[in-house]
């Protein structure tokens, strides 16, 4: 009785002195932040450009409204061109263009006279057959609910590497828990034997859709690093956090560039959830 009393003694006196440490960050100069996604999908291509700020700051995002932006075919040489619309603070086609399955892209930014360039192929997309719901009660580490499966088929040997983005009633998931990123460690029969969504449970009536990526390999390791980086929880054995790798770089090799390009087919599904159906 004597050691417990002791041990919840120390525990208290640990746990009393506890105080929150604000850790004095080096500063340093703000850093191009270029988001771009390049796809065959009229509406969906876009590019966000702004500045890093320091880790504390409160400040809204920097947006740069003047930057030259626009996307070059490598293998024709053709320009689309790019302008800044203020009501999605992004660049978008001014035309409206769109990718071709096959060809390879690069990105080109200019702000303030420095230029920043990306390239990637837009690789022909997966099947996606069908999309089903299933109501499941509630088990260990599981609540109940719909859960959703997707079924298709990968035929490709290479270039595996795929995004989904879960949209539920006209709202992007985009917790860290909601990206899903997936390649072909285990096989490329995943979506043959369908694909059950485990971490995510909806209800009657929902509206779900769900977008597929099927991503080039420097954009997928960038979203992974990004997903290892957003569960850093600064605990002693977390590694030191630190910006992804990005895929886009100084087109004179001076200078830093944060973000990334993505250039990817578009595949969509949805269901509308209700109780009488499970199709």
């Amino acid at each position: 009785m004597k050691k417990l009393l002791i041990l919840l003694s120390i525990l208290f006196a640990f746990s009393s002195c506890q105080e929150e440490v604000v850790l004095e960050l080096q500063t340093s100069e703000r850093i191009p932040v270029i988001e771009g996604v390049w796809t065959d999908t009229p509406n969906f291509n876009q590019v966000l450009v702004s500045y890093s700020k320091e880790y504390y700051s409160d400040e809204p995002d920097e947006i740069v409204k003047n930057a030259t932006v626009f996307v070059r075919n490598v293998g024709n040489g053709q320009i689309d061109n790019f302008r800044y619309n203020d009501q999605v603070k992004r660049y978008v086609p001014v035309q409206n263009q769109i990718g071709v399955i096959g060809e390879t892209y690069e990105l080109n930014v200019i702000i303030e006279g420095k230029a920043y360039i990306s390239t990637g192929t837009l690789l022909e997309p997966p099947t996606l057959d069908s999309l089903t719901y299933k109501f499941q009660e509630e088990r260990v580490f599981r609540e109940e609910g719909y859960y959703l499966t997707l079924y298709g088929k990968i035929p490709f040997e290479d270039d595996n590497n795929y995004r989904i983005r879960i949209i539920r009633n006209d709202t992007l998931l985009n917790r860290r828990s909601d990206y899903l990123l997936f390649d072909d460690s285990f096989g490329t029969s995943i979506l043959d034997r369908g694909f059950e969504l485990g971490g995510f449970s909806f209800k009657e009536r929902d509206q779900v859709r769900l977008e597929l990526f099927r991503l080039n390999q420097d954009a997928y390791d960038y979203l992974s690093q990004l997903v290892n980086l957003l569960f850093n929880d600064g605990g002693l054995f977390s590694p030191p956090p630190q910006n992804p790798v990005s895929n886009i770089y100084p087109f004179n090799g001076e200078g830093e560039v944060l973000g990334y390009f993505v250039v990817s087919p578009y595949l969509s599904a949805a269901v509308s959830i209700t109780a009488q159906d499970s199709d």
